[in-house]
Parts: C-alpha cells; sequence; structure tokens
C-alpha cells in the first residue's frame, strides 16, 4: 500500500473509533505530522491528537525519528505513533521512559487488532481499502 493511502487508512480508523479528524498531511513535506484529530467536532476540548504514519517495510522507527516527532508535540498534545515496520528497542524504550509526553507507539499488529475491532463502524469504502475476512474454527466443547 503506498504511504499516503496508509496515512488515509489510519484517519479512517481514528474517525471509526470516534475521533474526528481535522487534518490529513497532503503528499510532500508535512512538517513531523500526518494527522490532526480531535475528541470533539470543534477541537475545543481534550486534547489534539497529532499523529505521524510510517508504512516502511522494514526499517523501524529509530529513537531520533522519535524525538523528532515528539519535538513537535505541545504540552497538551497526544502522540500517537503508527510504523508498519515497528520501532527500535531504543525507540520503544525512550517512549516508555517519557513522564510529561503522552505517547503512544502503534505497530503494524496492534494497528489491524485496532482495525478487527472498528472496522464495523467503517462506511463500506474505508472498509474496502482494508478488507479482512473473519475465519472460525471449530472449538471443542467443555465436557
Amino acid at each position: 500500500m503506498p504511504p499516503y493511502d496508509f496515512q488515509r487508512l489510519v484517519g479512517a480508523l481514528l474517525k471509526a473509533m470516534g475521533y474526528y479528524v481535522d487534518w490529513i498531511a497532503p503528499p510532500g513535506p508535512d512538517g513531523g505530522i500526518d494527522l490532526i484529530a480531535h475528541t470533539d467536532p470543534l477541537g475545543t476540548t481534550g486534547p489534539r491528537i497529532k499523529v505521524q504514519v510510517k508504512r516502511r517495510d522494514t526499517e523501524k522507527v529509530s529513537a531520533e525519528s522519535l524525538r523528532a516527532f515528539m519535538a513537535v508535540l505541545g504540552d497538551q498534545d497526544v502522540g500517537i505513533y503508527i510504523s508498519a515496520a515497528g520501532f527500535s528497542s531504543q525507540a520503544e524504550r525512550e517512549a516508555r521512559s517519557q513522564e510529561k509526553r503522552r505517547l503512544k507507539l502503534i505497530d503494524l499488529e496492534r494497528f489491524v487488532e485496532l482495525w478487527v475491532q472498528h472496522m464495523q463502524g467503517l462506511p463500506d469504502p474505508d472498509r474496502r481499502r482494508l478488507p479482512l475476512k473473519p475465519v472460525y474454527f471449530l472449538a471443542s466443547t467443555p465436557e
């Protein structure tokens, strides 16, 4: 999936989760922010949510990249960093050590879990961007 399609996929998921996505960065330099969302339709209450999205296949997000993202977060902002390739152990350690910054790292596995959990709330065009079908297993019955 091209990077900007993945970015729009993230925006669709946030909307399905009940957030209001105000802005999705157009192609080109974005200043470290790919999406801005809020918890209310006007963006007047609650935190502003800034999202960085990386769709790379193999290059994990480094601690340096994470620090660059944290530099664009205001004191009241919540940062969400989504990376298809995951995060280096140093980046994960950096995120865990934050005491003042509210920061959440989401790898591809967690993203898919959230997609499955919220996909029923997606409009059909968005759901078709990442079409998933349930797989059922025969469960044994307790005796």
